[in-house]
């Protein structure tokens, strides 16, 4: 099953800027408007099937301290809310037993390393790339 994801408007725009922040083109390769236009579309890939097991140590809920936090179910499907406002809705992909990617407009984000989060090895504190904000794992 494809899922897409949703972004808010402020969200859709802060990672604009850190897409195009990280392109590293621009007028004459200096930066600016130009590389943008020239830079070929992103491609995305069909989202993978997801077991349970590959997204065990990710479900439940993490808090965040700024009144954020990530929601994420045995399907590999997530939400992050903040002040009651979907921020983000998709699914995760495995990179590894404690890395893990998020979707994007429906497809595998595979070179956006930082549209993902990162459990710790006990399993009580996950970062999200995104922002280096580190969640704690909420108590069930």
């Amino acid at each position: 099953m494809r899922t897409r994801s949703t972004l808010s408007p402020a969200v859709a725009a802060a990672l604009a800027a850190l897409a195009l922040a990280g392109c590293g083109g621009g007028e004459s390769g200096h930066g600016g408007p130009a590389a943008a236009d020239s830079a070929p579309p992103t491609t995305l890939a069909p989202l993978p099937r997801v077991a349970p097991a590959e997204v065990k140590p990710l479900v439940g809920r993490w808090n965040g301290t700024h009144q954020d936090y990530f929601q994420f179910k045995a399907d590999g499907s997530g939400v992050w809310i903040k002040d009651r406002q979907r921020l983000w809705s998709g699914q995760v992909i495995p990179e590894s037993k404690v890395k893990f990617r998020f979707s994007w407009e429906g497809g595998d984000p595979k070179g956006a390393s930082y549209w993902g989060a990162e459990v710790s090895a006990d399993g009580t504190k996950m970062t999200f790339a995104g922002t280096n904000q580190v969640y704690t794992k909420a108590k069930a």
